[in-house]
């Protein structure tokens, strides 16, 4: 039982998953702080409010006299905080990785030469067939020859 559980720890992908939530909760504090710290106020410059939360509202009346609102600013605000959030994301992690893989390939591809195509099925077939005549030649050729003392 214990072996089990030391084989699933030691894999290499529960390691790699670890490190990820890691790097991913390290990773929070940046995106919050680039939200929060230069998205959030350019909102609020452009809608003139501290938060969108409160902006925009409806009042609504209920079926029994019950007051309530619908806060389509608080939704607003939430879809751009995704956005901002996904951008972030998409703008510091994202494309600087994609951008690392494709000069790493590049320089994979620079080094590597290029390999030979390989044979088709009927030369290969062909191949075959010329070893067997050489060795049938050569085992006849044998034959004929007198034994040496």
């Amino acid at each position: 039982m214990l072996k089990g559980f030391r084989d699933f720890i030691m894999r290499g992908n529960v390691i790699d998953l670890a490190v990820a939530v890691v790097i991913g909760a390290a990773f929070t504090a940046v995106v919050t702080a680039i939200v929060t710290g230069i998205i959030n106020p350019l909102i609020s410059a452009i809608f003139n409010a501290k938060s969108l939360d409160h902006a925009l509202r409806v009042p609504i009346t209920g079926i029994g006299g019950q007051k309530s609102e619908i806060l389509f600013g608080s939704v607003i605000g939430a879809i751009i905080s995704f956005l901002a959030v996904a951008a972030v994301v998409y703008f510091v992690m994202v494309l600087p990785m994609n951008h690392f893989k494709a000069r790493l390939d590049a320089r994979k591809k620079a080094g590597a030469p290029d390999e030979p195509p390989a044979p088709t099925d009927i030369e290969l077939l062909a191949e075959i067939r010329d070893l067997l005549k050489a060795q049938q030649a050569a085992a006849g050729s044998q034959s004929q020859q007198p034994p040496q003392l």
